[in-house]
C-alpha cells in the first residue's frame, strides 16, 4: 500500500504508510529535534499541523504512558523519512499508537528536502492520504483548509472546566493557570516547585480569575493566530497590574499584544529544541526549545519599548533571526518567554524560569504574611 503527500502547490511525494491509514490536511511544517517525538505529536501547539521531523529515524523507542504533553495526540499528521515501531521494556509502538488514536502518518520521504523547501518557501498546507485516496481527493481536503493566519484554535484544544490541583512540594504559591493549550509539563513543574494551580479554561475573564485570589498568572502556551483571539488579549490586559503575571509561548503574545504590541505570522516558524536564545541582562546563552509560527514584532532603535502600562524591555533575543524571545515591565511583575522553559523532553537551560517564578511569588506571598 502506498501513501501520498501533496502540497498546495501541486508537488506529490509518494511514500509507505506509518500511523493510522485515512487522508487529512493541515499546515505542513518541521521540528527539528532528536528525540520526543510522543511530546511533540500530544503537544497542544501542534493543533491542525502536519508534523515533519528532521530526525531521520523516528520511532525507535516507543511509546510512554506518562509521556505525553496532553491527553491524546494533537498534530493532524506526521511525515518521517524512516518510522519504527519499537517496543522496548513494556512500551507501545510509535506507528501502533498513532493509529489507535486515529493519526495519519507517510514515511519514505526526503524530509531533508522537503525541510529545505519549507525553509525557503515557508510552511504550506498539504495534506496526507493513504488507503486509496487520489490526488484529487486530497487536494480538495486542501482548498478546504483554512490558512493558519486568522485562525482561533485554543478553543480546540482547551480544557472546559476548571480543575484544581495541589501542589507536589511545600505549598508556597497558588498559580492560575489559562489553558489556550498549556503542556501538562509546564503544570507538573509549577507544582514540583511548590505551587497550588487551578487550570481555568482558555474563555476564562479576568475576573473569574481574580475571584480565586492568586499570588500570579501564567498564560499557557496554545496554537493558532493570537490576532484571532481579541477577547483573550482584553482579559489578559485586564489582569496587567493586578497580579504577577508570565507568559509562555503564545501567552507571550497574547501578553505583548494586551500591552499594545503587534504580532505577525513567521514564514516558518521556530520548532525544535536545539534554538540557541540570548538572555540580554546577562549575554547567557540559552539552547531552548521552541514550537511557534507568530512572534510579538518591536520597533527598531533597542532600548526600551513604550507600551500602554509603561516602558518594557526585550529580554531575549532569537540567535537565529533576531525576533523576539522575551518581554518584560520595568514598573510591574509581568514577563514573558517565546520560547518553552519547561523543555520536556529537554534541553533544560531555561526550565529555572517556571521555578523562578514560583520564587518570586513565594518572596511576595511571605513578606505580605
Amino acid at each position: 500500500m502506498s501513501a501520498l503527500l501533496v502540497l498546495a502547490d501541486g508537488t506529490v511525494l509518494e511514500g509507505e504508510p506509518y500511523g493510522a491509514a485515512g487522508a487529512v490536511a493541515g499546515e505542513l511544517v518541521f521540528i527539528t529535534s532528536m528525540t520526543g517525538y510522543q511530546e511533540i505529536v500530544t503537544d497542544p501547539s501542534f493543533a491542525g499541523q502536519i508534523v515533519t521531523f528532521t530526525q531521520p529515524m523516528i520511532g525507535n523507542y516507543g511509546v510512554e504512558p506518562d509521556g505525553s504533553e496532553s491527553d491524546h495526540p494533537q498534530a493532524r499528521a506526521v511525515v518521517v523519512r524512516e518510522g519504527r515501531n519499537a517496543a522496548p521494556a513494556g512500551r507501545t509502538g510509535f506507528s501502533d499508537w498513532l493509529a489507535a488514536h486515529g493519526v495519519v502518518g507517510i514515511q519514505g520521504i526526503d524530509t531533508r528536502m522537503l525541510t529545505r523547501r519549507l525553509r525557503s518557501g515557508g510552511s504550506v498546507p498539504a495534506a496526507i492520504g493513504s488507503g486509496g485516496a487520489t490526488v484529487g481527493e486530497l487536494q480538495a481536503l486542501i482548498e478546504a483548509e483554512p490558512p493558519m493566519s486568522g485562525r482561533a484554535l485554543a478553543g480546540d484544544v482547551s480544557r472546559n472546566e476548571p480543575l484544581e490541583l495541589a501542589a507536589l512540594a511545600l505549598e508556597r504559591a497558588h498559580v492560575v493557570v489559562l489553558d489556550y493549550g498549556v503542556k501538562q509539563s509546564i503544570v507538573r513543574i509549577l507544582r514540583e516547585s511548590g505551587a497550588r494551580v487551578t487550570v481555568l479554561p482558555w474563555d476564562a475573564g479576568a475576573a473569574q480569575v481574580l475571584e480565586l485570589r492568586p499570588d500570579g498568572v501564567l498564560l499557557g502556551n496554545g496554537p493558532g493566530d493570537p490576532a484571532a483571539l481579541p477577547d483573550c488579549v482584553r482579559e489578559v490586559r485586564e489582569l496587567v497590574g493586578q497580579v504577577p503575571v508570565f507568559g509562555i509561548c503564545l501567552g507571550h503574545q497574547l501578553l505583548g499584544r494586551a500591552l499594545g504590541l503587534e504580532t505577525f505570522k513567521l514564514r516558518f516558524g521556530h520548532r525544535g529544541a536545539n534554538h540557541p536564545v540570548l538572555e540580554v541582562g546577562s549575554g547567557r546563552v540559552l539552547v531552548t526549545a521552541q514550537n511557534h509560527g507568530f512572534a510579538v514584532r518591536v520597533p527598531d532603535g533597542g532600548g526600551d519599548l513604550p507600551t500602554d502600562f509603561g516602558p518594557a524591555s526585550v529580554t531575549h533575543v532569537s540567535l537565529y533571526d533576531g525576533t523576539v524571545e522575551g518581554l518584560s515591565l520595568r514598573d510591574l511583575p509581568v514577563s514573558s518567554m517565546q520560547f518553552h522553559p519547561e523543555a520536556s523532553p529537554g534541553p533544560h537551560d531555561a526550565r529555572e524560569a517556571l521555578e523562578g517564578f514560583v520564587d518570586s511569588l513565594a518572596e511576595v506571598s511571605l513578606a505580605q504574611a
